[in-house]
């Protein structure tokens, strides 16, 4: 998630150890809506790799994806609780950012940029999100445009994209229980660097909660200095959900800017109040909160593209609404994405959302490897320890102890 304008700098309590956190429970049915939203946005992703080939049309693979996803979530949980049916959609509308382009970019018709062409050996990321209930998986992986084993990535290509692949397993292992916030944004940073790479400046992972994908508990890479002083640390705690979204680029800093490229992705913003004074923008502002509740959007879903632009703007200037801005690295460098869903269980951590689709070894053929040996070690972990392995590792570990 791009969020490099303002970061969360909400302040502490004022006693946190003396009135310690409940442990927040995740129901198992809930955990199973989870795992049904990602088993859609799986599906989906398998769908639209299968399509990204050169000529294809961005415009048509994020049309296709979201068809895709409200076609998945249409066919499961359609018996009504107490009369009344689980909501189910589109959690993150899909978006195809190609290169140098960070996130977000999903072209509507009338979009002078809408006609964008996939190329051969494009670096092409692929976003989106499905909830069962308001519990939502949301996933991204990067692949290039007629790579094979055959004719694998290298260069620069190859570079970012191993980077980022690192960067999101470093940081799965990371996202453990008592673990600080800021453990992850120095391991996906260490993990860049393997490549000679940078994650994308100011980029935000969010604790999430049912209709929420953007919680207050958050984590920044490649912070400047500004947000290294105001964003606020935090701890991860068992009973938490959290979509890590790592974002890495070949440039040099990794800063990213906005250029001429229209949004189109929105999100309302449930803790934001205001009375619009408009009838076009309450309007406007209504249909947002029937077809899209609290979870992003495209403009295209709504009913008259021209007339929502300019009820838009209102909720915007108020807050009300927030803009998905598509970025940019420099020209000649590549972003490359990965993006999960991890909860924080009883017994460890569980992977929600499903291994990327395109990734493999042997598509990427780069001349740098990790050298960095604690990051070694952390990458040859399980991403939840065996108990009965961990008893026996410590008995082994007391035995050779006593025995010196």
């Amino acid at each position: 998630m791009a969020d490099t304008d303002k970061p969360a700098t909400t302040s502490a309590a004022p006693d946190a150890a003396a009135a310690p956190e409940a442990k927040p429970a995740i129901a198992e049915a809930d955990i199973t809506k989870y795992k049904t939203a990602a088993d859609i946005v799986h599906n989906v992703t398998k769908k639209l790799i299968e399509l990204a080939v050169e000529g294809a049309q961005v415009i048509d693979l994020c049309i296709e994806g979201d068809k895709l996803i409200e076609q998945g979530t249409s066919a499961v949980y359609n018996k009504s609780v107490k009369g009344v049916k689980v909501p189910k959609g589109v959690a993150f509308p899909t978006s195809i950012s190609v290169n140098n382009a960070v996130a977000h970019f999903s072209p509507i018709a009338s979009d002078p940029q809408a006609i964008q062409v996939l190329a051969k050996n494009d670096v092409v990321k692929i976003q989106l999100g499905a909830h069962i209930d308001g519990f939502a998986s949301i996933s991204a992986e990067t692949i290039v445009v007629g790579a094979d084993a055959s004719n694998p990535v290298t260069g620069r290509r190859a570079d970012v994209i191993k980077a980022a692949y690192t960067a999101a397993e470093a940081a799965m292992r990371t996202v453990k229980v008592g673990n600080k916030n800021w453990t992850v944004t120095e391991i996906v940073g260490r993990s860049a660097a393997q490549w000679d790479c940078k994650p994308v400046e100011g980029m935000l992972s969010c604790q999430q909660t049912q209709n929420v994908i953007d919680g207050k508990k958050r984590i920044i890479l490649n912070p400047s200095e500004a947000q290294k002083r105001d964003f606020e640390a935090a701890t991860f705690a068992e009973g938490e959900v959290w979509g890590i979204d790592i974002l890495v680029s070949t440039g040099d800093d990794g800063k990213a800017r906005s250029e001429d490229t229209r949004t189109s992705i929105y999100q309302r913003d449930s803790t934001v109040t205001y009375q619009l004074k408009m009838k076009n923008s309450r309007a406007i502002f209504s249909e947002v909160q029937k077809k899209a509740g609290s979870f992003p959007f495209n403009i295209r879903v709504l009913e008259d593209e021209k007339r929502s632009r300019m009820g838009l703007q209102e909720a915007v200037q108020h807050s009300l609404v927030k803009p998905y801005e598509v970025l940019y690295t420099p020209a000649n460098t590549f972003v490359a994405g990965f993006h999960f869903t991890i909860a924080l269980l009883s017994g460890g951590p569980s992977l929600i959302s499903h291994p990327p689709v395109w990734y493999k070894p042997e598509l990427l053929k780069t001349e740098k490897e990790v050298g960095d040996e604690e990051l070694k070690t952390l990458l040859t972990r399980a991403l939840r320890e065996n108990k009965k392995s961990k008893k026996k590792a410590a008995k082994k570990a007391e035995g050779e102890t006593q025995a010196e």
